[in-house]
């Protein structure tokens, strides 16, 4: 088995779960698991946030809800945005919750489904990403409300800059208000309503309404510094190797592709089998990425390549088989998004499935 993994600590997000489910009470919290759990892994990251206290489950295609389903999930599960018509009867077959904000999608649900199903009605308040416009939403509502086949369960919208700018936050939030009082005036009833993200849920109190959709917390990251002060949050991914190789180099020497930067003193190499095509960033030998050797932080000796990087550990004392942190213990995905300017969700995210997921926690293990 090649010795690069990423181990995931489903304890770890078991009590995110808990923690944010206890701080937005008595709002319910839908766990957002779209894209592998954010790398972590669909199924156990839904099972364990089950356990944790969720009580809706989020992906963004049928596909990923249907991963679920074969494993046994019975969870509600909202798609957050509309699939292709084509996937409509997988939806339905599979007891997925659609989202819908156009009314081609919408007649092609109604005509499709043969008994009664909850729709979920995404309101474009700002985002300007996917969403009814609210000029055109009510007639959606009214439409879907009037269906023999379909039940509007819901409303909601999505916040797009909840975690640093409070004023537009709070504008969406008015505005999707406003479009529910014309709902209730319209005598169209819902089950609940939902607007926050991880921020929205953690530093909006009033916008945490009947349902918060929480992604990046429950994974123990912060979608940006200060965010929920008050929930404590563990980082359940850590991305680790073993030294494959070592070899002595002299001062000035250039390894790997491109022989871009000198080795500044003689020095020992190690490689590491992991590369770009797993997840770790080429740039991040270009702009002061280190790796932990024994629990000591080294830095890239040069260009990482598609399977392997190489580290300058200088005159220490590092052997074939010791371990190697990528990402984890003092190494954070913050401080690989600082360095590669992006965020720490695309961080998680980018790790492939060419890496083997190691649990602990739960029911994979102590």
């Amino acid at each position: 088995m090649r010795p690069s993994w990423i181990a995931v600590d489903l304890n770890a997000i078991e009590e995110n779960a808990r923690a944010i489910s206890q701080a937005v009470r008595p709002a319910a919290l839908c766990a957002v698991v779209k894209a592998d759990g954010y790398g972590h892994g669909d199924v156990p990251v839904a099972e364990a946030v089950l356990r944790g206290g969720a009580t809706w489950l989020a992906v963004a295609l049928v596909s990923e809800g249907v991963r679920l389903r074969e494993a046994d999930i019975e969870a509600p599960i909202l798609v957050l945005a509309e699939p292709d018509s084509g996937d409509i009867p997988t939806m339905l077959r599979w007891n997925l919750t659609p989202t819908v904000y156009g009314e081609p999608f919408a007649m092609a649900l109604g005509e499709t489904a043969d008994e009664m199903v909850p729709v979920h009605l995404k309101v474009d308040t700002g985002m300007h990403r996917v969403g009814a416009d609210p000029g055109e939403a009510l007639a959606l509502a009214r439409f879907v409300d009037q269906h023999p086949n379909l039940w509007l369960q819901a409303v909601w919208t999505h916040f797009a800059v909840s975690e640093e700018d409070r004023d537009f936050t709070e504008q969406q939030l008015r505005d999707l208000m406003a479009f529910r009082k014309q709902l209730d005036d319209e005598g169209i009833d819902l089950e609940m309503m939902h607007a926050a993200n991880t921020a929205g849920a953690l530093d909006y109190p009033e916008a945490r309404l009947d349902l918060v959709r929480v992604g990046v917390g429950l994974y123990g990251l912060r979608p940006a510094p200060g965010v929920g002060p008050g929930v404590s949050l563990k980082p359940a991914m850590r991305v680790l190797s073993r030294v494959a190789y070592t070899r002595r180099l002299p001062a000035g020497a250039r390894p790997s592709y491109g022989r871009h930067r000198p080795l500044p003193a003689a020095a020992t190499v190690a490689t590491v089998p992991i590369g770009y095509a797993d997840g770790v960033a080429r740039r991040l030998s270009s702009t002061g990425g280190e790796v932990l050797v024994n629990g000591k932080r080294y830095p890239f000796a040069g260009a990482v390549t598609m399977d392997q990087i190489v580290v300058d550990v200088g005159d220490d004392p590092v052997a074939v088989g010791d371990e190697v942190v990528l990402l984890g213990d003092d190494i954070t995905a913050e401080e690989w998004a600082d360095r590669l300017d992006t965020i720490n969700y695309e961080i998680v995210c980018d790790f492939g499935p060419r890496l083997p997921r190691v649990y602990t926690g739960g029911s994979h293990g102590e």
